[in-house]
């Protein structure tokens, strides 16, 4: 279960968090202004759990995972990995987590140096971490084992030669040939066929499972983002609007943001019991985004006090947190 700082809760089982952010902010500095990418979110992910991330495009989502990682700079706020600090550490100490925390990206075939063989990729976060390189082929073997790819087949392979499927596999080998015990997925099906994006999903349940990683699984479909997770967050023009338990929150969603999404997803699932209002007008700037709530100026259910007063994460349910000023209650407000 995740925990809001400042929200009161606590966690549902006594494990301590191997990651957990507070109030983090990420600006952008442009010649239009500044951007909030991300602004003053929290929260915690317990060992072993998957937590989604999930939004449109520009909510702040991918660069959350990127702060945590420390690619993008955090303007503001804290990040512990697995009870130690890790937004103001740099050089030998940052390279050194790095090989407990890594990433999967997007575009599989992007992320990937074209002109490399597989088990040369694979192995780069080896040399980076200064294994030798005797004992760089059985890690690799063995992470190409898991991801289902066969060395003899595959270790010689550039990723132009490989499908988009294949070139995702291989990314994943890259990230678990060492080790981490965070694996943080940044639309890691996305440019994938749907046939293939199954497979990928069921893959990274069973890494998940038999390594005992914890995930962070960002992606902006909530069908795709229930599949995986324990726990989702929901992010709006960098703002938290709903977080909680992934079924509760997809039965019965408090947030009408949380609620049009939903209605986006293809499959339509019955015991939600609606059938709301599809999600209409674009996002707003974040170099200005709306007074008070950020979601009022697409909102269908806004007031005057949207307008003034910026809503803060409260508890709804057990397990259930939102940040709205008339939370839905069965689909309609409360």
């Amino acid at each position: 279960m995740i925990a809001l700082a400042g929200s009161g809760t606590t966690h549902l089982r006594g494990d301590k968090a191997l990651l957990s952010v507070r109030d983090l902010t990420v600006e952008h500095h442009t010649d239009g202004g500044v951007v909030q990418a991300v602004s003053g979110i929290s929260f915690d992910v317990l060992p072993g759990e998957t937590l989604g991330i999930v939004g449109e495009s520009g909510c702040g989502k991918s660069t959350t995972g990127r702060a945590v990682l420390r690619l993008d700079h955090a303007s503001r706020g804290t990040i512990t990995f697995d009870g130690d600090r890790i937004d103001n550490v740099g050089g030998a100490r940052l390279r050194a987590l790095r090989r407990h925390m890594q990433m999967v990206f997007q575009d599989p075939v992007a992320s990937l140096n074209p002109r490399r063989a597989v088990k040369d990729l694979v192995a780069e976060g080896l040399a980076v971490a200064g294994m030798p390189r005797a004992e760089r082929g059985s890690k690799v073997r063995a992470a190409l084992a898991q991801v289902g790819l066969e060395y003899d087949r595959f270790a010689e392979v550039t990723p132009r030669q490989l499908s988009g499927g294949q070139a995702q596999r291989v990314a994943i080998a890259r990230a678990l040939a060492l080790g981490p015990k965070l694996l943080i997925c940044d639309e890691p099906v996305s440019a994938l066929d749907v046939s293939v994006q199954a497979q990928t999903l069921n893959l990274l349940e069973e890494i998940k499972s038999t390594h005992e990683l914890t995930v962070v699984f960002i992606a902006h479909d909530l069908g795709v983002v229930r599949a995986v997770s324990d726990d989702v967050l929901v992010m709006y023009l960098g703002k938290v609007c709903e977080f909680g338990d992934a079924d509760l929150l997809y039965r019965r969603p408090a947030h009408p943001y949380t609620r049009a999404l939903l209605d986006s997803v293809p499959l339509i699932d019955t015991e939600r019991g609606f059938a709301g209002p599809a999600l209409a007008g674009d996002i707003p700037s974040p170099l200005s985004p709306p007074s008070g709530c950020r979601f009022r100026t697409r909102c269908p259910i806004a007031q005057g006090a949207c307008a003034t007063t910026e809503p803060q994460v409260r508890e709804v349910r057990p397990g259930q947190h939102v940040a709205c000023h008339f939370p839905l209650k069965e689909g309609a407000p409360q």
